[in-house]
């Protein structure tokens, strides 16, 4: 009957993860109750670059825009061999002056190192708390929808895969097999299930944005805007993946290569 603690492992996972899913789903949907006090101040602002680029993808996205818009002005130059090099030491703004200190006083350094740095700046943290108390970023460390979907995720691969160790132990188990499967296929029925109910009800989730974010970044996506500040909007809401110069989009991919003798 050494399945039937297997069982017990499965119910424990799947019932754990549904369960957070759930309250998950409901303090987001309380959260965002149409009648909390700042709830049309919220609707009714606009987002700028770098709150975007936030909201989108958290600091790390911040950090690339700044990157990019710095050297779309030729204020800093991201070669392909992924290279960053400070042209002007003067930052506009406190995040442009994290990415510049990040390079550091040699005025030059790895772009990936930079990104890291950056992203983890005291800047982009009082971003990130200016967007959270503003309702529109989730709390660092809260249980989000997005993290609760991914522990659903594994319970159901938990449960599968218990489901198969059940059925390939040897010997006689003293319940047919058919039911032992039929057993485990509740729990992974119920896990499969919440997913296609939260894919439903809940999506997208989004590990950075709260729901009222996620509103401003749809309506800003729907904007018209000048050529330059479309672009920038477009890298802030999709990442690097939107930038269409190669050898920039290059800067930002390239890998060192082994040595070959």
């Amino acid at each position: 009957m050494f399945w039937v603690l297997l069982l017990f492992l499965a119910w424990a996972f799947a019932g754990t993860a549904c369960a957070r899913l759930c309250l998950a789903a409901v303090r987001t949907n309380a959260s965002d109750a149409p009648h909390t006090p700042d709830a049309q101040v919220v609707t009714e602002r606009d987002l700028t670059l770098y709150e975007a680029a936030f909201l989108s993808g958290g600091p790390a996205r911040v950090a690339d825009v700044a990157l990019v818009s710095m050297a779309r002005e030729r204020r800093l130059l991201l070669a392909h061999t992924g290279w960053a090099t400070v042209v002007d030491p003067r930052g506009r703004d406190e995040i442009e002056r994290s990415v510049i200190g990040a390079i550091g006083p040699g005025g030059q350094s790895r772009i990936a190192p930079v990104r890291t740095r950056a992203a983890d700046a005291e800047a982009v943290r009082r971003l990130a708390d200016g967007l959270v108390h503003a309702g529109l970023a989730v709390p660092e460390c809260s249980d989000t929808v997005a993290s609760a979907v991914r522990q659903v995720r594994a319970a159901a691969l938990a449960v599968a895969a218990l489901g198969i160790t059940a059925l390939l132990l040897p010997g006689d188990t003293g319940t047919p097999r058919p039911l032992v499967g039929a057993w485990f296929a509740l729990p992974l029925i119920l896990t499969l299930g919440s997913l296609a109910i939260a894919r439903f009800e809940v999506h997208p989730y989004s590990p950075w944005a709260s729901p009222a974010g996620q509103r401003l970044l749809r309506a800003l996506t729907g904007k018209p805007a000048g050529d330059e500040r479309s672009f920038l909007t477009s890298v802030a809401v999709r990442g690097i993946h939107a930038i269409g110069e190669p050898e920039l989009r290059a800067a930002f991919t390239h890998r060192d290569q082994p040595l070959r003798e």
